[in-house]
């Protein structure tokens, strides 16, 4: 079984989310045979990435970064998109912390790295804006070795 992980940003200017979808949507389906995807289900491009995934009918793996996660988030229909999908995983993977943290979700995102066969980044290219953000992920991915697709529209500034 083929493994895709996912690392992105939360959020996702209009201007680039058709692209990123459609990216996403062409990596997922470039892959014959089974499939197993590896999300934190945060905000933005971990659920978008989920979503795809389980439409191609691929196995969700949720990787949660810390105990109180789901008190992480801001928007009610974020967290409602996170426990729908939570519900459709096949496995779930809690990382060791109570509280979210950089730490935790930097634990979270090596974790994607460390498991997967290739790691798709929905990432501007710039630089992280906190430890565990989508940059560090993408550095810490290529230094294993592993293959990692970026997504993005080029041009699009996010906020």
């Amino acid at each position: 079984m083929k493994r895709i992980g996912v690392t992105g940003h939360r959020t996702i200017p209009s201007e680039a989310l058709g692209h990123v979808r459609e990216g996403l949507r062409a990596l997922l389906a470039s892959h014959e045979g089974p499939l197993e995807a590896l999300s934190s289900l945060a905000d933005g491009a971990d659920q978008l990435f989920a979503d795809i995934a389980l439409e191609r009918g691929a196995d969700l793996t949720v990787v949660i970064p810390s105990g109180d996660y789901e008190e992480t988030f801001d928007d009610a229909d974020a967290l409602a998109g996170y426990r729908r999908l939570r519900l459709r995983a096949t496995q779930e993977v809690r990382m060791a912390f109570p509280r979210s943290t950089d730490e935790a979700y930097y634990a979270a995102g090596t974790w994607i790295a460390d498991s997967c066969d290739r790691l798709v980044a929905v990432w501007d290219g710039l630089p992280a804006r906190g430890h565990g953000g989508t940059a560090e992920i993408v550095a810490y991915a290529r230094a294993l070795g592993k293959p990692v697709t970026v997504i993005w529209r080029e041009g699009v500034a996010r906020d």
